[in-house]
């Protein structure tokens, strides 16, 4: 963790709210932002969502199939097991995002998926973002190292959608340079100050 980053203990809802209640008073005269999720973090998530789906398909899908003498062992896309499984997978990941904000692979990495033009996420972020986004990544697999690339570690489902992958309790502060600029403007309204009292003086003296 760098000098410009801190955590922010207990469960906070979104990015400034809380930020009041932060313990240092330094803190809360900065700017901060939740910190943007990298490629692995989200990788590890991604392959714990994928787990988990897979153990529902196994433990309640395919005794149904079984019982019902149906095949579990066709791979084309069209089979009525892959039709069950996408339906499954796409859904956990909307459903999931919309009414959490995040899957059960990010609460455990405690990331957090927000909009970045709305307060909350709206049935059309998610919809781009977790359904036709993710068809597209999942048919081109290697968009996803665009995570890597794209300003705030932005998937191209992310991009779609205008949204961004976060650390829950990781802020970062924004700009730290510009913190200067507030001491420059001292600076200057000090001396148009002074050169006004100057002024005055003069004019003073030539009444005199």
């Amino acid at each position: 963790m760098t000098n410009n980053e801190f955590v922010m203990q207990g469960s906070p809802s979104m990015e400034n709210g809380f930020l009041m209640n932060a313990p240092d008073e330094s803190i809360k005269h900065k700017n901060y932002a939740l910190k943007t999720a990298g490629f692995w973090i989200r990788f590890w998530a991604f392959l714990l969502d994928g787990f988990i789906i897979s153990a529902v398909v196994g433990i309640l899908i395919n005794p149904i199939f079984y019982l019902m003498d149906w095949s579990l062992s066709e791979s084309v896309w069209y089979a009525p097991i892959s039709i069950i499984t996408a339906i499954l997978y796409y859904s956990y990941f909307v459903l999931m995002t919309k009414f959490f904000g995040q899957t059960l692979g990010k609460m455990v990495f405690g990331l957090r998926v927000i909009s970045l033009k709305h307060d909350k996420l709206t049935w059309s972020d998610v919809l781009f973002r977790d359904w036709i986004g993710r068809i597209i990544n999942n048919i081109f697999m290697p968009l996803y190292i665009l995570v890597v690339i794209l300003p705030e570690n932005q998937g191209l489902h992310d991009y779609f959608a205008d949204t961004a992958v976060v650390h829950e309790k990781v802020f970062v502060e924004k700009d730290p340079a510009p913190a200067a600029l507030p001491k420059q403007q001292e600076q200057i309204e000090t001396t148009v100050q002074e050169e006004k009292i100057e002024l005055a003086k003069l004019e003073e003296k030539n009444e005199q």
